[in-house]
């Protein structure tokens, strides 16, 4: 992974970071480069996830999914960093077998998408650590009736994840499903290079040790200075921007096969970060695609934002066929491929041109290896960020009162966060209403 920062200086951008002041955020990022890795070496809660490419045990994985290595489709059930991890890295190494996930409890998207499937080619992957998310485990269920009355054995297409202990475990045990294990002291955010993320992709066939060799390249690139390492680079100049008025993150890939990707990079992003008044707003783009629908706003609206910037140097050529039509002539002869670089470099200079900051990141390839070198150096620099910021990475608070106000909701147990929801300030505008309950 190579990270160019060049356009992030206030020689080129504002806000931008001035180029004499690198060396004092440098002083800062060996800093925490120390504390993170102390926090590695003793398995800390959350630092632990940055050592998960040398301890991940692909041959178990391999043997859980040996059962359903047959199996035409994929689905995950989880939500978060049980499913975002999982998707990315099924669409971008086999994105021909992408089917979606499971994260949301839409009835009209899951109808559809258990519809569309074929179960009896089908295995299923549900995640959860605790083994009693309400989402996940409503979905298993309606996944499970799906099955039983399309006549296909559930027992024999599912693999679970999830913690030493819970429902879910307890289900697998009676059941005899294959069973993995969360690993301890990793947020599911921070998961995709476990079991988690990589059960999918090995039922697809994805060499899930070469995932771990892209992991360990970006594990032995960390280095005590933001210009000896990629990841740190980017996490050290994305907070150093938020301190000058970037407040949000438009993460930006030139890849299709990286759409998943910005999703999973806003939940790492805004969950991690977003804490204490401080935090980027992650926003997820698709180039070049979106150059027509958001671009006008990156480019000439409020001087508050970064965009990101993700592509692989190296991709699959598509020939443009020549043409007659004259206006066209220049497209002729060259590649799709061609064209998507040039927008990108002038969607990259047009930001330049208007003193808006952006960062490019790029791997060689879009394969196995770099997609998790492309996946650790991003949770690396996040992690960075997080101990620049001086705020907790690891713990979400905010999420866990929603989970509690919506378990009393359904009757879950007695959480004082589901009252209120009684005292929700009603202003309504309602077109067929009289207007009779106006204050």
């Amino acid at each position: 992974m190579r990270v160019d920062i060049g356009n992030a200086l206030a020689a080129v951008a504002q806000p931008g970071v001035d180029r004499n002041s690198l060396g004092s955020l440098d002083d800062r990022v060996g800093r925490a480069h120390d504390r993170i890795e102390r926090g590695i070496d003793d398995r800390e809660f959350g630092y632990a996830a940055l050592g998960l490419p040398a301890e991940a045990d692909p041959g178990a994985i391999r043997e859980a999914v040996t059962p359903v290595e047959d199996s035409e489709a994929v689905l995950t059930v989880g939500i978060g960093g049980s499913a975002l991890g999982a998707a990315t890295l099924t669409e971008a190494l086999v994105p021909e077998r992408f089917h979606g996930v499971l994260d949301n409890v839409d009835p009209a998207h899951t109808n559809r998408l258990l519809a569309d499937l074929p179960l009896a080619e089908t295995a299923v992957h549900v995640v959860s650590r605790s083994g009693t998310t309400a989402e996940t485990l409503a979905n298993f269920l309606v996944v499970r009736e799906a099955f039983e009355e399309a006549g296909v054995d559930w027992t024999q297409r599912t693999v679970v994840t999830t913690g030493e202990s819970g429902p879910l475990r307890d289900l697998a045990d009676d059941q005899g499903l294959p069973a993995l294990d969360v690993p301890e002291g990793v947020p599911g955010r921070f998961s995709v290079l476990s079991s988690v993320g990589l059960v999918p992709a090995a039922i697809h066939g994805v060499d899930v040790e070469a995932v771990l060799e892209g992991g360990r390249a970006g594990r032995e690139a960390l280095a005590p200075s933001l210009f000896d390492s990629p990841a740190y680079a980017y996490g050290a100049v994305a907070h150093a921007l938020e301190v000058r008025g970037a407040a949000t993150n438009v993460m930006m890939p030139y890849e299709e096969r990286l759409e998943s990707f910005a999703e999973w990079f806003a939940q790492l992003w805004a969950e991690s970060l977003g804490k204490d008044g401080l935090g980027q707003t992650p926003v997820r783009a698709l180039g070049a695609t979106d150059q027509h629908s958001q671009l006008q706003l990156y480019r000439a609206g409020r001087h508050d934002g970064l965009v990101t910037f993700v592509r692989a140097r190296e991709r699959p050529g598509c020939p443009i066929p020549q043409t007659d039509v004259e206006a066209l002539s220049y497209l002729g002869g060259t590649d799709l491929g061609d064209l998507l670089d040039a927008e990108f470099e002038a969607t990259e200079a047009s930001l330049a041109a208007a003193d808006r900051p952006s960062v490019r990141i790029e791997v060689d390839r879009l394969d196995a290896a770099g997609v998790g070198e492309l996946l650790y150096g991003l949770e690396a620099a996040c992690v960075l960020a997080g101990e620049l910021a001086g705020v907790e990475t690891f713990t979400q608070p905010a999420v866990e009162w929603g989970k509690r106000a919506a378990r009393g909701l359904l009757g879950g147990g007695d959480f004082e966060e589901a009252d209120a929801v009684a005292g929700k300030e009603r202003l309504t505008v309602d077109a067929d209403s009289d207007g009779s309950d106006r204050d």
